[in-house]
C-alpha cells in the first residue's frame, strides 16, 4: 500500500513538473486562446500517460483477473473516478460490481489424446501436440467415442451452407477447424467464427466431445508454440448461483485443441489428408466425413471458486424521463498477469492492451464530467475484468447492469489502441450496424478526426472484444481502435506489434506510445458521449442488420 501511494504521488508530481516545464513563452496578444487550447491538449496527453504508466507498472504484475495486481488497478481506477467527480455506479452505492468466477488450471500432463485405428494406436503429446481445454464441471473427465470431421462446424441456412450435412454426431466426438467460409459476408463470418457458436452447434447435435484442429494458415498468425508456452495459465468462467459454470457445455465431456503439425494424425483417412483439407478450408470446399476408429480424450485440472470486480462510474442524466437510459463506455482493465518468461521478463504488462484504453476512457470521463453540453441520458464508465478470459466481466455487466435497473442503450468500447506512430484517424469497428454511424461521423468532424474502415475485416474482431457481450444483449455498440493512416510507419508498427509484442511481455510502457493521439481519441469519445446522451432518440440497429436481427429483440426497454 505504501508503494501504491508513493507511485500515485510520483505520477502527480511528474504531471505538475511537466506543466511547469511546458509553460509557454510570451506570445502576441492575438494568440492566447490557441496557446491555451494547445496546453490543454498537452495536459490531456500527460494525464493519459500518467495513468498508463501506473497501470502498466510491474507492481501490478500484469493485472490478471482475480489477482492482487488487478485489485490494485481496480482501486486506482475507482479513486481516479472519485477524484474527477464521477459518482459511484456500482453495487451498494460504491464503485465496484462483483463478478463471480470459477478458476481452472491445467495440471502438467493432466490429459490424454489417443487415436485408435486398424493400423494401430497413436498417442499425442500434452503441450507439444495438443492441449485439453479446461473442465469447469468437475475438474476431470474422459470420453472414448467414434469421431466425425464437420468442416468448420457452421450451419448457416440463410447462406445455404451446412457443414453437418449427412453427418450424425450423436454419441460422437466432433472434429473441426476454426473460422468460417471466406465467401461469407463479414458479419456472418464473424458470428459463425465464434467458438461459442461452434460448441453450441455440435452439442445441440448430440456430440459428446470436441476437437478443434489448427490450420497451417492459422498458425502463421499465431504459432502453436505461443499457446503451448502458456499451458499452465488459469482459465475462468462466470459462476452461477448454484456454484456451477455459466455458458459451458457439460455434455461435451472433453474439448481439446490440436496443433496444425499433428492434424494429419487426427484427419488423415483413406484419400483424405490434412494438407488437402487446409486447402479446402481456404477455398470453402470442406465436406464432412466419419473418421475411422475411436478417439479417447481425458482432462484433469484444478478447479476453485474465485471473483473479480468491474469498476463503474456514473454521470447522471439531467432529463428525468431519460435518466434511466445509460450509455456504457467500456475498456477492459485486466491483462495476462505473470507467465512464461520471454527474454527474462515474465510480467505481461498490457500497456496497449489495455492500460491505454482505460486511460483514454478516464480522460473522456473527465471531459464529460466538466462538459456543459445537454445530457439527457446517463453515462457509465466501466473498467471491465476478465476480457482476456472470455469477455467475462462484460458478459456479467451487460446481463446485470449497475446501478440496479439501469437500461443500456449503447456501448462504446475501447480496446488496444495501437498508437506507436503518429496518425490522423480512428477506426470504429462495427459502426455501420446502427445509427451510431451518424453520431460518430458528427463527433469526428467536431474533433478533426478521420474515420477509417476496418483494415482487417477477415479477422472478425467485432466479436472479439467486450462490445460483443453488449451486442448479444441487443445493445448497439461500436469498438474504437487507433488509426493507421497518416504514415506508413503506423502500419509497420501495427504489424510489428501484432507479430512481436501482442500478448507478450514486450507490451509495456517503454514503447513509443503517441500520447497526443491518445488524447485525440479521448476527445472523440467525449464528443460521442455528448451526442448520444443529448440526442432525443436512442441509438437503433439499422433495419435488416444481421446483428440487430439476431440479438436486437433481446434489448430491454
Amino acid at each position: 500500500m505504501h508503494r501504491l501511494a508513493a507511485l500515485c504521488c510520483c505520477a502527480a508530481f511528474a504531471v505538475a513538473g511537466c506543466q511547469r516545464a511546458a509553460a509557454p513563452a510570451p506570445v502576441p496578444a492575438a494568440a492566447p486562446a490557441a496557446a491555451s487550447a494547445d496546453e490543454d491538449q498537452r495536459a490531456q496527453a500527460r494525464r493519459i500517460e500518467a495513468d498508463l504508466r501506473f497501470l502498466a507498472d510491474d507492481l501490478l504484475e500484469g493485472r490478471e483477473a482475480g489477482t492482487r495486481g488487478y485489485d490494485l488497478a481496480a482501486l486506482y481506477v475507482a479513486q481516479r473516478l472519485r477524484a474527477m467527480g464521477v459518482e459511484p455506479g456500482g453495487e451498494d452505492g460504491g464503485y465496484f460490481q462483483t463478478v463471480p468466477l470459477l478458476r481452472a488450471q491445467r495440471i502438467d500432463g493432466g490429459g490424454a489424446f489417443r487415436i485408435e485405428r486398424a493400423l494401430g494406436t497413436v498417442e499425442l503429446r500434452f503441450r507439444e501436440d495438443y492441449l485439453p481445454q479446461l473442465d469447469f464441471a468437475s475438474g476431470q473427465a474422459e470420453v472414448t467415442a467414434p469421431a466425425a470431421f464437420v468442416g468448420q462446424a457452421v450451419d448457416a441456412p440463410e447462406l445455404e451452407h451446412d457443414d453437418f450435412a449427412g453427418i450424425d454426431l450423436r454419441g460422437k466426438i466432433a472434429v473441426f477447424f476454426n473460422g468460417a467460409p471466406e465467401r461469407f459476408d463479414h458479419d456472418r463470418r464473424a458470428f459463425y467464427s465464434s467458438t461459442r457458436e461452434k460448441l453450441a452447434a455440435v452439442a445441440q447435435r448430440g456430440a459428446v466431445g470436441a476437437v478443434m484442429v489448427a490450420t497451417d494458415a492459422e498458425e502463421k498468425r499465431y504459432p502453436w508454440t505461443r499457446s503451448a508456452r502458456q499451458w499452465d495459465k488459469p482459465g475462468m468462467r462466470l459462476r452461477g448461483a448454484d456454484g456451477g459454470a455459466l455458458d459451458a457445455f457439460p455434455q461435451l465431456r472433453v474439448i481439446a485443441q490440436v496443433s496444425a503439425a499433428r492434424a494429419g494424425a487426427v484427419l488423415d483417412a483413406g484419400d483424405r489428408n490434412a494438407s488437402e483439407l487446409f486447402r479446402q478450408a481456404r477455398t470453402g470446399r470442406l465436406r464432412g466425413y466419419d473418421l475411422p476408429g475411436t478417439l479417447s480424450l481425458a482432462v484433469r485440472n484444478r478447479l476453485e471458486p474465485a471473483q473479480s470486480r468491474n469498476v463503474v462510474g456514473r454521470l447522471p442524466g439531467r432529463e428525468p424521463a431519460l435518466r434511466g437510459e445509460h450509455v456504457a463506455f467500456t475498456a477492459h482493465l485486466d491483462h495476462l498477469g505473470i507467465g512464461a518468461p520471454v527474454n527474462g521478463d515474465a510480467i505481461y504488462n498490457g500497456a496497449l492492451d489495455n492500460a491505454l484504453g482505460v486511460a483514454v476512457m478516464l480522460e473522456a470521463a473527465r471531459q464529460l464530467q466538466r462538459s456543459a453540453a445537454p445530457r439527457r441520458r446517463s453515462l457509465l464508465f466501466v473498467a471491465l475484468t476478465g476480457e482476456e478470459k472470455g469477455l467475462l466481466g462484460a458478459h456479467w455487466f451487460a446481463a446485470h447492469p449497475t446501478p440496479a435497473g439501469a437500461a443500456l442503450v449503447a456501448n462504446v468500447n475501447m480496446d488496444m489502441p495501437v498508437l506507436l506512430a503518429p496518425t490522423t484517424d480512428a477506426i470504429p469497428i462495427g459502426v455501420e450496424h446502427s445509427s451510431l454511424q451518424a453520431v460518430l461521423q458528427r463527433a469526428a468532424a467536431q474533433t478533426g478526426v478521420t474515420l477509417s474502415p476496418d483494415p482487417m475485416p477477415e479477422e472478425s474482431i467485432f466479436i472479439r472484444s467486450d462490445q460483443y457481450a453488449f451486442i448479444r444483449q441487443g445493445v448497439p455498440a461500436v469498438y474504437l481502435i487507433g488509426g493507421l493512416s497518416g504514415s506508413e510507419a503506423a502500419k509497420r508498427q501495427f504489424g510489428a506489434f501484432l507479430r512481436g509484442d501482442y500478448h507478450q511481455p514486450g507490451d509495456d510502457a517503454s514503447q513509443p506510445i503517441q500520447y497526443a493521439d491518445a488524447a485525440r481519441l479521448a476527445r472523440l469519445n467525449a464528443r460521442i458521449g455528448e451526442a448520444i446522451a443529448g440526442d432525443a432518440a436512442r441509438p437503433m440497429w439499422n433495419r435488416g442488420d444481421f446483428f440487430g436481427e439476431k440479438f436486437g429483440k433481446a434489448a430491454k426497454p
